[in-house]
């Protein structure tokens, strides 16, 4: 990825759909270098999330156009016009970009305590390292109103260009908190009052109405591997979903879109 940059400056964004903000912790630190998100959902979330630094806009004319109207107002003085031929060659051509690209500073790692702040369940992802499976989780946290999303540092993706286009403008708005050591911050979350189900196709079957309004975090563990031993350790329980057919298992983001379909759809219900 380069790391090359034009004037360097902060660029602020306006959006009524309220991005999510950064409050990090003493010595929080950066996840990784500048980085090229693309696609026209990923850069229009970038361009209207005032926390971001971005360091380069490159868009075609078309896509440019398509922003100011999704938008409703001018684009900042400092994008550049370029065709699809020059995108490639920052890019590489196996990128879908749409026309759009943005070379941004990676979002600060927020603190579990500051996330928590929000309202809705926890995800936490025990060593999950496919970025378009973290993407699309993201993605559904977003849809179903999630808290934050947990992960390892030195077992998840970083940002990239291919996790971004997967989580489609949800990485601007769902807060990440990168931890150390999992178990014990599933842990903090049962001190803070959150009920900590890990999911896994041996539990009992998940149930969003047993939890009696209490507020969950579900677990999920790595593709193929499942959750660790200390993980399910840590867990309040264990739950499976609740599947008619021959299928033993689902990929990690879908299986984690239904769970929190199954607890806010409860929640919801029981409002």
């Amino acid at each position: 990825m380069s790391s090359s940059r034009s004037s360097g400056k902060q660029h602020s964004g306006h959006s009524s759909s309220r991005p999510r903000g950064r409050k990090p912790s003493a010595g929080s630190q950066r996840n990784g270098g500048p980085c090229w998100l693309a696609g026209l959902h990923a850069v229009q979330a970038v361009l209207e999330n005032p926390h971001r630094t971005i360091l380069r806009i490159l868009l075609t004319e078309t896509a440019a156009q398509e922003l100011e109207t999704r938008m409703q107002r001018s684009l900042p003085p400092e994008t550049e016009r370029v065709d699809r031929t020059q995108l490639e060659r920052f890019l590489g051509s196996d990128m879908v970009h749409q026309g759009a690209a943005v070379l941004v500073e990676p979002l600060e790692a927020v603190a579990l305590e500051d996330a928590l702040e929000r309202s809705g369940p926890v995800l936490v992802l025990d060593q999950v390292t496919d970025p378009r499976n973290v993407g699309a989780i993201l993605r559904s946290a977003a849809a179903f109103g999630a808290a934050c999303v947990v992960m390892q540092d030195r077992h998840a993706p970083p940002e990239s260009a291919v996790l971004a286009k997967a989580a489609s403008g949800a990485l601007e708005h769902v807060p990440v908190v990168r931890v150390v050591n999992l178990s014990r911050t599933i842990v903090q979350l049962k001190e803070a009052g959150l009920w900590a189900i890990g999911l896994d196709a041996g539990g009992s079957v998940l149930d969003g109405s047993a939890l009696g309004g209490r507020r969950a975090a579900l677990v999920l563990g790595a593709e193929g591997d499942g959750l660790r031993r200390l993980t399910r350790e840590s867990c309040d329980e264990i739950s499976g979903l609740n599947m008619a057919g021959g299928m033993e298992s689902l990929n990690v983001s879908v299986a984690a879109s239904v769970a929190l379909y199954e607890v806010v759809r409860t929640v919801s219900t029981a409002g």
